[in-house]
């Protein structure tokens, strides 16, 4: 028999839906190897399709964690292997669920990927700047945030409300110009992204055909560094325009970069520059630059390549605190070193992919 516990729990689980099938996460044989624990542990495993929505993750661990006497929950979410889904426990016959609307990718406009093969380069800083940069210039603009396993985004943008959801498609928020989607605006700040392969692969083809993006100029995509499932997926899922490859200066991040230039190669994505971050440190004072790494090193990488130097953002004081507070440098200090560096950044884009020209006003929210 049942403790109260497990009660309470399976109570939980019953009043979370999936849309999909009009039925509850426990009816449609989406709970697997449940387990609660004396201790009030709850784990579990939550089979998850690709075309299920990915926040029932989130709101299936909310709901547990608002249960009297859980004290944890860890779910292991897994993509159901291919064959006929299980028959939901009801009376009623299943109802096919419904056929998902294709997606119109054109209207995406530019799809262009910032890359790194290394973490820590700037290269979620890059992004949010070149989104914000080009918005200014009057462009449509949305900034996918495709890093699954660190998504900065939403704190770059001083974003932390949960998207809207209208007729099955999810209503990306909007900053200073900029349309902005992200794993971390649909799960805690605290949980783990334990994703497996194909999970990663469903975010990204969701985040593409199931968030209402409206007509675009660009769809900035922030990459997750490395050469995995993510880079992979959304090559295969859309027509990429092409990706931006941001490095620092010294020769480890240089060679990461380099593989990550080569792998856009394989799958047929055109690099359409380098960008070397933090590549020297200017004064606030006396403007003096100093090389705080081994100089030229994004310089190589474009030499080798072949490729243009789209242009290099010295290291500068508050950059990262302003990241922190929501507010993108080129946002809150335009005239800065930094701020001019990644404006120049974007014209030598925009002369690469072409772009409407209208200047419009720095937005401050």
């Amino acid at each position: 028999m049942p403790t109260n516990l497990e009660a309470r729990v399976a109570g939980a689980l019953t009043n979370v839906r999936n849309p999909r099938v009009d039925n509850d996460v426990i009816s449609a044989g989406m709970v697997r190897d449940l387990v609660v624990g004396s201790d009030g542990i709850v784990s579990f495993t939550f089979m998850l399709s690709a075309d299920d929505p990915a926040s029932l993750v989130r709101e299936t661990r909310a709901a547990l964690r608002d249960v009297t006497g859980v004290t944890d929950v860890k779910i292991e979410v897994v993509e159901p292997k291919a064959g006929p889904s299980p028959r939901p426990h009801t009376h009623e016959p299943a109802a096919a669920p419904p056929p998902a609307p294709a997606a119109d990718l054109s209207s995406l406009g530019r799809v262009i990927a910032i890359s790194s093969g290394k973490g820590g380069v700037g290269k979620s800083t890059v992004s949010a700047n070149v989104a914000v940069d080009l918005a200014r210039r009057g462009s449509r603009v949305g900034l996918m945030d495709a890093d699954i396993y660190g998504p900065n985004i939403p704190r770059m943008f001083g974003l932390v409300d949960k998207p809207p959801v209208r007729g099955n498609r999810i209503i990306p928020l909007e900053r200073y110009g900029v349309k902005v989607m992200s794993l971390g605006l649909l799960v805690e700040r605290d949980a783990p992204a334990i994703w497996r392969g194909p999970i990663i692969t469903k975010i990204i083809q969701q985040f593409l055909r199931d968030v209402e993006w409206g007509k675009l100029d660009y769809l900035i995509v922030d990459l997750p560094p490395g050469t995995g499932d993510a880079q992979l997926s959304l090559a295969q899922a859309v027509p990429l325009r092409g990706g931006v490859i941001v490095t620092t200066p010294q020769e480890v991040a240089v060679g990461d970069a380099l593989r990550g230039a080569k792998m856009f190669e394989r799958v047929n994505v055109p690099v359409l520059g380098v960008v070397e971050n933090m590549s020297y440190f200017a004064c606030p004072h006396c403007g003096e630059r100093t090389e705080i790494f081994l100089r030229g090193g994004g310089e190589r990488l474009a030499e080798e390549l072949g490729l243009p130097l789209l242009g290099k953002i010295p290291l500068q004081s508050g950059v990262a605190d302003l990241a922190d507070a929501g507010k993108p440098v080129t946002v809150a200090q335009p005239e800065s070193p930094a701020a001019k560096a990644i404006v120049e950044i974007v014209d030598r884009l925009v002369d690469v992919v072409g772009t409407r020209s209208v200047a419009l006003p720095i937005l401050t929210g």
